[in-house]
């Protein structure tokens, strides 16, 4: 197995960060995808709104112990003035229930229908649990929601802006943004019903998108100072670096927390009928998924867009560019080309052209020394005069 990885398969480069996706590169796919999923829940919304629960709208809720067709409940309902009653089957330990909520507005009489359906079930009057919700209680629980939702995306912009910068933040914001907008896009087409429960699984699941974040900006800075500052790598390729390192541990993450849940919502909800389970899982199981989804695909692509537009990373994208990018041949000579050495230094080559770009040719050897003659005179060497002692 060699060094850098090349002899491990492909979950083996997966596990130890040594894939190569280009996620920046096909940005425009993934906010196109986000964008479609978006815009389709908000055609949803503003066609057929949400389902939102007693708590919300107000109303009466009777549940009716024992096994009951809903059919016939639903034409009880009509005969007594609400036709639009909302009846579910409830099940668990209790044994099998059906819950019946109509709007206050519906002039359904709240004894008589009592009464309707005791006799429809086969059971006394009294064993029927009856429900009253203002609807001034379900706007309190929205307001305070919304306020709670306004601090928190409030400290989540400051302290990100103190950690990294604010262009972080703005990248984080958006995928906050676009986290909601997927969930209550799901639960608008889908039609399934928002609760307190609902609200509280949306605002736990903001969390988990931050964190994602988080642990992929960590990746980016450290990234940044160690390679960005040499002038060597775009941002781009900083971030798609960065997203293929910890790509393992956000899988891991989002996995290892998608499971319980699952757990909960088949088991808790299907298996035990616990109805508040099934409102609070199936809400954390798609805004963990699109938590998931957008730390990778929307906030680090949207983070990498906005840097690109610095001067400092435009530049540093010009000259690499430049750099790698053929030249155009003049005066009738092959193409001349730069190669990166890797240090920063370029080797240019070209054809034999007019000679611009050319290596210098070495000098030429100088000349041998003229050989010595046998026959030349030799003069003798002077004796030096001296005294003899």
């Amino acid at each position: 197995m060699s060094a850098d990885g090349s002899g491990r398969g492909r979950l083996g480069r997966l596990y130890h960060g040594q894939t190569d996706v280009d996620f920046v590169g096909r940005a425009k796919l993934w906010f196109a995808l986000s964008g479609a999923i978006i815009a389709l829940g908000l055609v949803s919304m503003l066609g057929r709104g949400l389902n939102l629960g007693i708590e919300f709208q107000g109303g009466t809720s009777w549940v009716v112990p024992g096994s009951v067709d809903t059919e016939e409940v639903r034409d009880v309902m009509a005969s007594l003035g609400a036709p639009d009653a909302s009846i579910q089957t409830l099940g668990g330990e209790q044994g099998e229930r059906v819950r019946v909520q109509a709007a206050p507005d519906s002039g359904a009489d709240r004894e008589a229908v009592t009464q309707a359906l005791a006799d429809l079930a086969g059971t006394d009057a009294s064993d029927v649990q009856v429900t009253d919700v203002s609807p001034s209680w379900g706007s309190e629980i929205t307001n305070k929601a919304e306020r709670a939702l306004v601090f928190f995306l409030i400290a989540i912009a400051a302290y990100i802006t103190l950690r990294f910068e604010w262009r972080m933040a703005a990248a984080t914001l958006a995928a906050l943004v676009h986290d909601i907008l997927v969930t209550v896009g799901v639960y608008s087409l889908t039609g399934f019903e928002v609760t307190p429960a609902t609200v509280i699984a949306v605002l736990t699941i903001l969390g988990y998108s931050i964190y994602d974040g988080i642990v992929v900006f960590d990746k980016v800075d450290e990234n940044v100072q160690a390679a960005g500052g040499a002038g060597r790598s775009t941002y781009s390729s900083i971030v798609n670096r960065s997203l293929n390192q910890v790509l393992m541990r956000t899988l891991n993450t989002s996995i290892t927390a998608l499971l319980p849940i699952a757990s909960l919502l088949v088991i808790g909800s299907f298996v035990l009928g616990a109805v508040t389970l099934q409102q609070f899982a199936l809400a954390l199981l798609i805004g963990l998924g699109a938590s998931a989804y957008s730390s990778i695909f929307i906030a680090s692509p949207l983070l990498a867009v906005i840097k690109e537009r610095e001067p400092r990373w435009a530049s540093t994208r010009r000259r690499l560019e430049a750099r790698s990018a053929p030249l155009v041949p003049t005066g009738g000579s092959p193409a001349q080309s730069t190669t990166d050495d890797g240090d920063g230094s370029a080797t240019r080559t070209a054809g034999d052209g007019d000679g611009a770009g050319r290596k210098p040719k070495a000098p030429p050897p100088p000349p041998p020394p003229p050989p010595s003659s046998s026959t030349a005179p030799i003069a003798p060497r002077g004796r030096k005069k001296g005294k003899r002692r």
